[in-house]
């Protein structure tokens, strides 16, 4: 019984290591995913450890490790890795981007394989990269991983592209109307209700609501950002603990639109990612596990987790995905077909381009009634505002005329 010194993600994707007994590395690894854990690194426990001194600190922008990628994918398939390296490392602009590339680089001309290398900067090579470059080193296939890599990592790139540009108009137009009505609230309603305070005559009632909500904006608007601030501090903290989590995700999941579009959003990742694993020949397993930190809804997430100990139990991922009942049905249905017909990774990439296209349609429907939804509520509290200021004046024209 040999000891093995291991560093591993657990289903919430936290970073766990430790040391375990067991007589093959086959067997350690089966021992970590039945406790749940997806190991990323392992080795004789006799075998020196990397020193921490020997982490690479920086971090790579998501673009850049796109970039990366594509380019090394293309200087692979003509060049040797250290070669190609090389040549990236020199033409990189960005000095954080540089030192990360060229500690690599070290690392592989030390006779590192890039896997190894890349484990050297987990802040910058997600667990699930690394595991796919290993895999391509394992296979001979470095260069084809590499290209569904930067394939994967460019169109979740476009496809949160789409996801901020959507929402950067109504979010400002939300902000813009809100400053505005916040401004007559607290500057020019203030103003008039002074030159209605020697009148004499009962205001209506819209005015005096109006009136006393414009006083407690301007004298205790210190007090509502407090609230405000305080409130978003006590709800992040509770996010932070798992219960409270998964509680809220589950309930975001039953929200009529908004659930539809974070399940169609997560299987869709899901599916793309384990496309590319399953045609690189990865266990279905380790595919699994290894996408559990890049879903980002924790119910989701744990039922992905049951998936993997199904499919590890011997049933098929179709079963997997029905008992787990919280996959698109039209997911599951391609899945069942790309199964039977052996061709598991062609139908998991329509999968996810169907369910994007799907996302896409229901995005843009909802971003079509948001706008002018704002809109109207926003020229609402306007219309409110203006008809408490007109009242009072169209009530002393009347008294006026008598």
């Amino acid at each position: 019984m040999a000891d093995w010194r291991y560093e591993a993600l657990d289903i919430a994707g936290r970073p766990r290591a430790g040391r375990l007994a067991a007589p093959t590395p086959e067997a350690a690894r089966a021992d970590l995913l039945e406790r749940k854990l997806f190991a990323t690194k392992l080795e004789p426990a006799t075998a020196v450890a990397t020193p921490a001194e020997t982490r690479i600190s920086g971090k790579l922008k998501p673009s850049a490790l796109v970039l990366f990628t594509r380019q090394l994918a293309t200087l692979a398939s003509v060049a040797p890795l250290e070669e190609a390296l090389r040549t990236i490392v020199r033409q990189t602009e960005s000095d954080r981007s540089k030192a990360v590339l060229a500690s690599v680089h070290g690392a592989v001309v030390e006779g590192r394989r890039l896997s190894d290398a890349m484990s050297l900067a987990p802040g910058s090579f997600p667990p699930i990269y690394r595991a796919m470059v290993a895999a391509g080193e394992g296979a001979g296939t470095l260069p084809a991983v590499l290209e569904r890599l930067a394939n994967l990592l460019e169109r979740q790139a476009e496809l949160k592209g789409r996801v901020q540009s959507a929402l950067a108009y109504p979010a400002a137009l939300a902000i813009v109307a809100t400053l505005a009505v916040g401004a007559l609230m607290a500057f020019v309603v203030p103003t008039i209700a002074r030159q209605f305070a020697d009148i004499g005559q009962t205001l209506p009632l819209l005015t005096r609501i109006v009136m006393a909500l414009s006083a407690g904006l301007a004298r205790f608007w210190w007090l509502i950002l407090i609230l405000i601030a305080g409130g978003a501090a006590l709800f992040g903290r509770a996010l932070q603990d798992a219960d409270f989590r998964l509680r809220f995700d589950s309930w975001l999941l039953r929200l009529p639109i908004v659930g539809r579009l974070l399940r169609d959003l997560a299987a869709a990742r899901l599916a793309r990612t384990l496309a590319m694993m399953v045609a690189s020949r990865l266990p279905l397993v380790d595919g699994l596990m290894l996408t559990l930190p890049t879903i980002g809804n924790h119910a989701i997430r744990m039922r992905v987790a049951d998936m993997a100990s199904d499919v590890r139990e011997g049933a098929s991922l179709t079963t997997a995905m029905k008992r787990a009942a919280v996959l698109p049905p039209l997911l599951v249905a391609m899945v069942a077909g790309g199964e039977s017909a052996g061709r598991l990774d062609t139908m998991l990439e329509r999968g996810a381009e169907a369910l994007e296209r799907e996302y896409d349609a229901v995005t843009r429907t909802g971003l079509a009634v948001l706008e002018p939804a704002i809109i109207l509520v926003m020229g609402g509290a306007v219309a409110i505002i203006v008809l408490s200021i007109l009242l009072p004046i169209l009530q002393l024209e009347s008294l006026a005329g008598a």
